[in-house]
C-alpha cells in the first residue's frame, strides 16, 4: 500500500523523498524506481521530508516507528506532519498523536478502506481524524490519493469508523462463503447462485469483489485473512468496551483466527471459503 501510494504522488510531481521499510531491499528497489533516497534509519525519513505517510501492520509497528527513545520517526520531528494510515486500534492513533505534539509535530489519521490497485490509481477511500487543522495542510496531498476524502472527526475517531467499517466487511465475507459454500454442498450452480445474490437482498461490496474468488479458490492476497482477523479482533474488543453482546463480530473473529491457525493467514480474506466448502481445509 505505502509504496503504491509513493508511486501514485510521484507521478502527481510531488517529490518523494526518502523511504523505509523493515525489509530493507523492498525500500532499496522503491528508492530506485522512484529517484528518492533509500533511509536506512527512521529519523532519516523524518529529515528528509515534511510530511511523512506510515503503513505499517499493527499497533507494536506504530508504536515501534514513534519510540519515545532511540530511532524513530520523532527525532527532530518539529514543524513535521505524520499521515498514519494504519488500521489499528484507536488508543494507539491517540498516543502517536499525543507523542507527536510533545515533540512539536502533528499527526493525522489517515485510515483507508480501499486496496492495493486502489492506492496506485489515487482513488482511496480516506477517512482522517486528528487535528483540522492538520487535515487541512495535508488535504491538497491528501486529495491525490482519494477520490472519497472525509474527515470524521477528532483523534481517534478515524480509527474507530475504520474499525466498524472492517468489522462489517468481514462479517460479511465470512457470511458470503457459508452461502456459498452450502450451495457448493447443495449442488447448485454458483455462477447462477452469484447473479441470484447479485439482484437480491443478498448483494454487497464483498460479493463482487470475493465471490468469483471464493468459488474458483483464487486468493492472490490484497487484504490478508491476518488483517482480517485482527481487524475484527479491534472492533470486538471495541464492542466489549462499549458493554455490548456482538455475536457476529465474536464469530467472524473466530472464523478468521482459525483460519490463521492453520497457517492460511498469508491468503486473501476471500480464503475464509476454505473453511466452509466442503472438501477443502473446512
Amino acid at each position: 500500500m505505502g509504496a503504491n501510494m509513493a508511486r501514485r504522488l510521484s507521478d502527481c510531481d510531488y517529490r518523494i523523498t526518502a523511504v523505509y521499510d523493515a525489509y530493507a531491499p523492498a525500500a532499496a528497489a522503491l528508492a530506485r524506481e522512484l529517484g528518492a533516497r533509500h533511509a536506512r534509519a527512521l529519523a532519516a525519513v523524518t529529515a528528509a521530508a515534511d510530511v511523512i505517510f506510515t503503513v505499517v501492520t499493527d499497533d507494536a509497528a506504530q508504536l515501534s516507528v514513534f519510540a519515545e527513545h532511540g530511532d524513530s520517526l520523532l527525532v527532530r520531528a518539529k514543524g513535521k506532519v505524520f499521515v498514519n494510515c494504519a488500521t489499528i486500534t484507536p488508543k494507539t492513533h491517540v498516543e502517536v498523536g499525543r507523542r507527536s505534539k510533545k515533540r512539536g509535530a502533528m499527526a493525522l489519521e489517515g485510515c483507508m478502506a480501499s486496496s492495493i490497485p486502489q492506492a496506485r490509481q489515487g482513488t482511496l477511500y480516506l477517512m482522517c481524524g486528528g487535528e483540522r487543522k492538520c487535515f487541512e495542510r495535508v488535504k491538497p496531498v491528501l486529495e491525490r490519493l482519494s477520490t472519497a476524502l472525509r474527515f470524521v472527526g477528532g483523534p481517534g475517531r478515524a480509527a474507530q469508523v475504520k474499525a466498524l467499517v472492517n468489522m462489517v466487511m468481514n462479517a460479511n465475507t465470512a457470511a458470503l462463503a457459508e452461502g456459498l459454500g452450502l450451495g457448493a454442498a447443495l449442488g447448485l450452480d454458483l455462477d447462477m447462485l452469484r447473479e441470484v445474490f447479485a439482484q437480491t437482498g443478498a448483494q454487497s461490496q464483498v460479493l463482487k469483489t470475493d465471490g468469483e474468488d471464493m468459488q474458483n479458490r483464487a486468493h492472490e492476497c490484497y487484504f490478508s485473512a491476518a488483517h482480517a482477523a485482527k481487524d475484527s479482533t479491534i472492533a470486538w474488543v471495541l464492542g466489549c468496551e462499549a458493554g455490548l453482546h456482538l455475536p457476529l463480530s465474536a464469530a467472524t473473529k473466530l472464523q478468521f483466527e482459525r483460519l490463521v491457525s492453520l497457517g492460511l493467514g498469508g491468503l486473501d480474506k476471500s480464503g475464509v471459503a476454505e473453511l466452509t466448502f466442503k472438501g477443502r481445509h473446512g
